[in-house]
């Protein structure tokens, strides 16, 4: 069993090496009385389950675990701002298809913890890589309502060659509804008129997702 704080493990064998308790207890910095940093860490981990949850918890989930107080909280929220900057920069040097895990990951970053359904479009050149992410339109915890032309208006604005499509669904589970399905079918159809793909739609869930084009519905 490797006896190395984390720091030290750090130090000595790079982050890469760090498991994600070790990871987030560097980020903690400080446990609580009875409970030291690592601890703490591994609590947390068991309670939500990843590293991905606990980044995308809400405020009032994260402030109910004992020992995270305002500083620990503003230092979590900070590291999730962090990530979310660092995948928008890469997806704008992207080729969204040649990497789709970059879109993925910053999809989920800005989705995910969402507490009500919003739709984001994905605005592509003709080589695939982002002119525009944009969030079109909100809705209630369980739907959104989409307009078609709005997207295809937004499209020729800054002369868009593909969109990708993202909605997320808040109760956590990602699997599209039949709705879903018919909107992208409309989408898609309007986006064609005018020589546009739409060449996927995403739907977030709480650490999953499910991709049309993977499942071959587009």
């Amino acid at each position: 069993m490797d006896n190395l704080a984390p720091r030290e493990k750090l130090q000595q064998q790079g982050a890469v090496a760090l498991s994600d308790d070790e990871l987030l207890a560097i980020f903690l910095r400080t446990g609580v009385a009875g409970v030291n940093v690592l601890m703490l860490a591994r609590q947390m981990l068991n309670q939500f389950g990843s590293l991905y949850r606990i980044m995308t918890a809400s405020q009032q989930e994260l402030a109910e675990i004992k020992g995270i107080g305002a500083a620990k909280l503003a230092q979590l929220h900070a590291i999730a701002e962090l990530g979310k900057r660092f995948f928008a920069a890469q997806l704008a040097q992207e080729n969204v298809m040649e990497n789709p895990q970059v879109t993925r990951h910053y999809l989920q970053s800005v989705l995910a913890h969402q507490e009500r359904e919003l739709f984001m479009v994905l605005f592509l050149d003709n080589q695939h890589r982002v002119l525009r992410a944009q969030q079109m339109f909100a809705g209630s915890i369980n739907s959104v309502e989409v307009h078609p032309r709005e997207i295809v208006r937004e499209a020729l604005k800054c002369n868009a060659a593909a969109l990708i499509l993202a909605h997320n669904h808040p109760s956590g589970l990602a699997e599209p509804s039949q709705a879903d399905r018919e909107i992208t079918c409309k989408v898609s159809q309007a986006c064609l008129l005018l020589n546009i793909r739409v060449l996927d739609h995403l739907v977030i869930g709480h650490g999953e997702y499910v991709s049309f084009a993977e499942r071959g519905w587009l």
